[in-house]
């Protein structure tokens, strides 16, 4: 039999992420048969997966004591979340297309971040190559270089 050993810490992120990932059952079902549901039924099973994995990933961070940094990014993409989870709940809100604007802005934002902010980032294969270790090369290319 296989098991799973999990810590004690990691059972609070686990569970919210399978809770997450069953939220995403009633979500699917109501795509294939709306009639089962009651009107507007679809916007609080749009924003429940949605609200579930921005508490998850923030408890994830949390509960694996991240950097501030770390913390920070995850803090914005949950906000990324919260703020889609928003729009889908409330579409006729007066603030629904500003809700729906800070969730893009926050997508885009901790993508373009995650991208300048990458070890490596805008450098080529080459210039990440490390050094040859061969002495003899090495002192060849410092005479040339």
């Amino acid at each position: 039999m296989f098991a799973i050993r999990m810590h004690r810490k990691s059972l609070g992120p686990t569970i919210l992420g399978v809770l997450t990932l069953a939220s995403l059952g009633p979500l699917l079902l109501w795509d294939a048969s709306p009639t089962l549901f009651p009107a507007r039924a679809h916007d609080v099973l749009a924003a429940t997966p949605l609200t579930l994995v921005a508490v998850a990933y923030l408890v994830y961070q949390i509960t694996r004591r991240a950097n501030a940094r770390d913390f920070a990014k995850a803090l914005l993409s949950a906000v990324a979340f919260i703020f889609w989870a928003l729009n889908q709940l409330l579409p006729n809100h007066p603030r629904a297309t500003l809700f729906n604007d800070i969730a893009i802005t926050a997508f885009v934002l901790d993508i373009v971040l995650l991208m300048v902010g990458s070890p490596g980032a805008g450098l080529n294969e080459s210039d990440r190559a490390l050094p040859d270790p061969d002495p003899k090369r090495l002192a060849q290319a410092r005479t040339r270089g």
